[in-house]
């Protein structure tokens, strides 16, 4: 078996190969270089026994918050062709002789391998002679899927910051392509994506991709954290339906706005399939009336919102005394029940897939938000927001362009008609108006600060948007 051990001597050592590489990931959060601790490891076998796949489980301490990471990777005595850029680093092993290791999404080896595992079809081994065999790694099929995958070919999704997703297209007569997500930073508890997707394919919801299955499994806690000693819970990868042939909401508004196109019913249709997934999330999942505690707690973090917001762009602080009129209002405002919700929904979250419609993906909720609270049940005109505030942004590019088309024109129009596509199935968003306003200028002041930190270009379509909010508001 070729699974490097830990056991025995490595020149240079596997934390000494990820400390110099994995800053220079999308998804690493950290800056400046990083300071690596493994916490646990576990591997899978290759069949042929040629390729060694282990999983490692690190953190790094080098910033003021411990980030947990997971990093999959494949040890071969060869160079693997095609896969230069993936390619972590070589080392030497006193028994097995020169390797060299590699990204494991980007080998067909692992991706074999942690297929079989998420469908229960191979169980999980100790990643080294110091660990122990962890019976908590296992795969968790979805009851509602069809078929059993077999791959026959493998790629990894480019473009990705938080995640690595594979798309895997099966050998033929073993179903369609699926997409495998694999969650790079781990945190204690469920997964939201895996939690309100594998719901909503339970309900056999037409909005959202079919979910296939995951993994779950189970680390050392970092002791540094000061608590008992014991091992952390938490899930580290999801696989669902891929749909090929689509593109996603926001290219097709902006497409037809740019060519003065009406987006009116594409937008009503948007409307009643979100209203349709909040509906099937609240008999699936629980809800609840909102407490005054839980409006407390949400409109304190809208009122953080807007001072960060204000640090970031001090000219905003102009409008200090109509944003805290705003946020009263939602204060004692009548909320509607809190359930579970999308939690960062916008056009690029939603594909149009042809002959099926609108399809709604990545329900893991706001990337920088705490998972504790990603699990929270939450308020439906958050996600109702998020839409119009995309929408404006189709507005805003447009605008910045030289395009003879009236932007605002067609923003309104799109709005009205996806708020009127959700008034179809759901209950009107427009009868809690200051509240919707209350959470449409959240998103607003979200996005002056994202755009300010990464995009200072863009800044102006946020910062005009909360100026035109605040206008219609007074």
């Amino acid at each position: 078996m070729a699974t490097i051990h830990s056991g025995a001597d490595i020149t240079p050592t596997k934390l000494e190969l990820l400390t110099e590489w994995i800053s220079g990931q999308r998804w690493y959060v950290g800056h400046g270089r990083p300071r690596l601790r493994k916490l646990d490891s576990w591997r899978l076998d290759d069949p042929q026994g040629e390729v060694g796949v282990e999983t490692l489980v690190v953190l790094d301490e080098a910033g003021t918050t411990p980030v947990v990471y997971q990093v999959p990777l494949t040890y071969r005595g060869a160079p693997l062709p095609g896969a230069e850029a993936a390619l972590v680093g070589e080392t030497d092993h006193s028994v097995l002789g020169h390797r060299w290791v590699y990204d494991a999404p980007h080998d067909p080896v692992y991706v074999t391998q942690m297929l079989e595992l998420l469908r229960g079809r191979v169980a999980a081994q100790a990643g080294s002679v110091s660990d122990t065999v962890d019976p908590d790694i296992v795969g968790a099929p979805h009851p509602a899927w069809r078929g059993d995958p077999v791959v026959g070919s493998s790629r990894v999704l480019a473009g990705e910051q938080s995640n690595t997703s594979i798309i895997i297209t099966p050998t033929p007569g073993t179903g369609g392509p699926v997409i495998l997500k694999l969650f790079r930073t781990l945190s204690s508890g469920e997964n939201p994506d895996i939690t309100l997707q594998g719901a909503l394919a339970a309900s056999h919801s037409p909005f959202v991709p079919a979910s296939v299955g995951h993994v779950a499994g189970a680390w050392q806690r970092d002791d540094a954290k000061g608590g008992a000693p014991g091992r952390d819970l938490g899930q580290l990868a999801f696989a669902q339906e891929y749909l090929e042939g689509t593109t996603d909401a926001w290219r097709s508004a902006l497409q037809m706005a740019a060519a003065g196109t009406d987006f009116g019913d594409r937008a009503r249709e948007l409307g009643r399939a979100v209203a349709h997934v909040h509906e099937t999330l609240a008999r699936a999942l629980p809800a609840r009336a909102p407490e005054p505690a839980d409006i407390d707690r949400q409109v304190a973090v809208m009122r953080r919102r807007a001072a960060l917001a204000t640090s970031e762009v001090p000219s905003l602080s102009a409008h200090d005394a109509r944003v805290a009129a705003v946020l009263e209002t939602a204060a004692t405002a009548d909320w509607p029940a809190l359930q579970r919700i999308h939690g960062d929904l916008h056009l690029g979250q939603v594909l149009d897939v042809p002959d099926r419609g609108w399809v709604l993906i990545d329900f893991e909720g706001e990337p920088l938000r705490p998972l504790a609270e990603r699990n929270d049940l939450d308020c439906p005109l958050r996600d109702v927001a998020g839409i119009l505030r995309s929408l404006d942004y189709v507005a805003g590019t447009l605008e910045r362009s030289d395009r003879p088309v009236d932007a605002r024109a067609w923003c309104t129009a799109a709005q009205t008609a996806f708020l009127d596509g959700y008034a179809e199935i759901g209950e009107d968003p427009r009868g809690h108006g200051g509240l919707l306003t209350a959470f449409v200028l959240e998103k607003a002041l979200y996005e002056v600060v994202y755009e300010a930190r990464h995009r200072p270009g863009w800044l102006s379509l946020p910062v005009t948007a909360v100026d035109r909010l605040l206008e219609v508001s007074t």
